[in-house]
């Protein structure tokens, strides 16, 4: 029998036309799977294990293999770097103009001769600057924030008074303005041999020193002023607050609040033309004859002492003759039972009543008008505005309810007495109490003792009842007593007393008063820097156990920022009194984050709904008239070179920033 048929076949491979080359791959794979299963299992699984155990060396060994080959790249770099030099050439450091020096750079023989070129230095390494947000383990000193100009493409180079011997390169990308870290290494190939003279440099001319002007931080709040006037300008006009993010106004009394509250900043800064664009409009359009309610405290301060401020400035009637008109709308708000007065007047009316829910008034409103009211008499030589707010301040300081020279929150305008004791804080409704009883000792020439003795009872009851230590930094901060329990809770608005108690020392007060400001001022500063935004909550709580590393807590609620002064404030008292530059530099980082995360870019600045979140910190699209009124005049005060700007020997600023003067001696 024949044996079954075999399918044999011959298979021929043939490359394209006018190939050269013969392929048999397929043949080649068939030979080696062929070979590999004539191996046996033994000799198989050996040689698995061999390349098992040299894939696993592999991984481990290449971590150094990386270094190795970063150190090749870097060494190719450094070629590179070389490479220029040798042709004469050096590149521009970003952010550096460049700057010609005189004489012709070298060639090569066969090359034909180039026209002069500069000779610049290499660029300097960039650093990323440290971060100083969050726990204090965390942060490192010499922190260089970016500072976002968001309309602005083109640099603003300004000088630094406490750098004078340093220069930082300023660069402007895409409206953030971003500062060069000092010290940084140069290009190896930008060092000069030692002991090489300034021609010896083989194939590169001498560099020469190229300058940049160092910060000017005076200057940069000049620009933040004008560019909130912007907005205001353009969409509030002749209103009280803008909305910057909606480019529309909000009103509170409908009389140009944020507009007066400015007036004596632009006087201060030297903004003249914006000054007389203000001054017109309160010349031809501000009328106090309105049917409106306004609030006692917030229409003096702001109001009535900004116009005196701005008359004693510019001596300019028109000023004084607008404080006397409202003025006097104001005064019926002292027709009280108790003298004690009301917290809101109609101006138009001149009726005054409590507010609907109460016949309370907070003790701050109603001890903190006494600067403007006196002054107003003063200037007017009518004695009734100091009666009735010399009246309140003689009721306040007989009344029982103090622990300890500290004053509840609350007195009721029917029966004269506290309301709600038991609560004392340095906060809001309390606060600027305090501020007012050493101010208006000062603002009389110190004849007032039983204004001094309140306030040394009330800074001695501060330390008894309300100081207390954080954990882990030991930061000291002001707490509230509530019924005897000590609450960890310090408002933003109790920053004002650093300052404070810095100016009773420098008024010869006690030395420990210095010694709690300078410590008050960190703990201030803190609640900035431990923000991911580096600008304060509203309200901070501190720790007084080790917390995952953090000295303050913020509850959801609280997380807003208003673009309020206090911390600035204190920080230019402690900077006059003290000469210490890091006063300075402490505002402008504040400056700097003010700019990063609150700056609009058609105009204007808006508070913020979440200092914890850099990412979206939610604006709140409102501009308080105090950002202009205070914010930017104590951050340009701190970082003007000129002790006799406002000399505070002379002047007393109100709680809204105003300065009124000091009476001489003979008043």
């Amino acid at each position: 029998m024949y044996s079954p048929l075999r399918k044999d076949f011959v298979s021929l491979t043939l490359g394209e036309q006018h190939s050269r080359s013969y392929t048999n791959g397929k043949h080649r794979r068939q030979s080696c799977w062929r070979r590999w299963k004539q191996l046996s299992r033994l000799q198989r699984s050996l040689i698995l294990f061999l390349l098992a155990f040299l894939l696993i060396c592999g991984i481990f060994s290449y971590p150094s293999l990386s270094e190795q080959w970063r150190a090749l790249s870097d060494g190719s770099e450094k070629d590179s770097w070389d490479d220029v030099e040798n042709q004469g050439l050096q590149p521009i450091p970003p952010g550096l103009i460049p700057k010609v020096v005189s004489g012709p750079v070298q060639e090569e023989p066969p090359e034909p001769q180039r026209p002069n070129a500069p000779v610049l230095p290499k660029p300097q390494g960039l650093k990323k600057p440290p971060s100083k947000r969050g726990p204090p383990a965390l942060q490192r000193r010499g922190n260089t924030s970016d500072w976002q100009v968001m309309d602005r493409e083109e640099p603003f180079i300004r000088r630094d008074e406490d750098q004078e011997k340093e220069a930082k390169t300023v660069i402007s990308w895409r409206g953030a303005m971003i500062e060069a870290e000092q010290g940084t290494e140069p290009q190896p190939s930008a060092r000069v041999k030692e002991g090489a003279g300034p021609g010896e440099v083989e194939g590169a001319a001498p560099l020469q020193p190229v300058s940049v002007k160092p910060v000017d931080r005076a200057e940069a709040v000049r620009e933040a002023f004008r560019h909130a006037w912007k907005g205001y300008k353009a969409f509030a006009w002749g209103h009280d607050e803008l909305k910057p993010i909606s480019k529309t106004h909000g009103e509170w009394f409908g009389l140009g609040l944020t507009l007066i509250d400015a007036l004596d900043t632009m006087w201060i800064l030297d903004l003249k033309e914006e000054f007389e664009e203000a001054k017109r409009w309160v010349e031809t359009d501000l009328s106090f004859s309105k049917n409106v309610d306004v609030n006692l405290f917030e229409s003096t301060i702001r109001i009535l002492g900004g116009l005196l401020s701005t008359y004693h400035l510019t001596g300019d009637t028109l000023f004084l003759d607008k404080a006397k008109d409202i003025g006097s709308r104001l005064m019926p708000a002292f027709n009280t039972p108790s003298k004690i007065p009301f917290s809101d007047v109609n101006i138009g009316k001149g009726i005054a009543h409590p507010p609907r829910w109460t016949t309370d008034s907070t003790v701050a409103e109603v001890t903190s008008i006494q600067l403007e009211f006196r002054e107003l008499s003063r200037l007017t030589q009518d004695p009734q505005y100091q009666k009735a707010v010399d009246e309140v301040m003689r009721q306040v300081h007989r009344l029982d309810g103090k622990h300890d020279g500290l004053v509840p929150m609350f007195i009721n305008t029917n029966s004269g007495k506290f309301t709600h004791r038991g609560v004392f804080t340095l906060g809001a409704r309390a606060d600027s109490y305090y501020e007012y009883l050493l101010k208006q000792w000062l603002q009389g020439g110190k004849k007032e003792p039983e204004l001094l003795e309140d306030y040394l009872k009330a800074v001695d009851g501060v330390k008894k009842n309300l100081l207390k230590q954080t954990s882990p930094s030991k930061l000291i901060f002001v707490g509230e007593l509530s019924h005897g329990r000590l609450n960890p809770k310090m408002d933003h608005l109790v920053c004002f007393l650093p300052g404070t108690l810095a100016l009773g020392a420098h008024n010869g007060l006690p030395a420990d008063h210095m010694d709690l400001a300078t410590q008050l001022m960190e703990t201030c500063h803190q609640m900035y820097v431990q923000m991911e935004t580096g600008l304060s909550p509203e309200i901070a709580h501190f720790n007084l156990q080790n917390q995952n590393g953090r000295d303050v807590d913020v509850k959801p609620a609280d997380r807003h920022n208003l673009l309020r002064p206090e911390t600035v404030e204190s920080l230019f008292y402690m900077y006059r009194f003290t000469q210490d530059s890091k006063y300075r530099d402490w505002g402008w980082e504040i400056l700097q984050s003010f700019n990063k995360y609150t700056r609009v870019s058609s105009g204007g600045y808006t508070s913020i709904g979440n200092v914890r979140d850099p990412v979206n910190p939610g604006p709140r699209d409102k501009m308080e008239s105090f950002f202009l009124g205070e914010t930017l005049k104590y951050l340009f005060l701190l970082f003007s070179d000129n002790p006799e700007l406002i000399s505070l020997d002379k002047y007393v600023f109100n709680t809204e920033a105003h300065p009124l003067p000091i009476w001489p001696s003979a008043s």
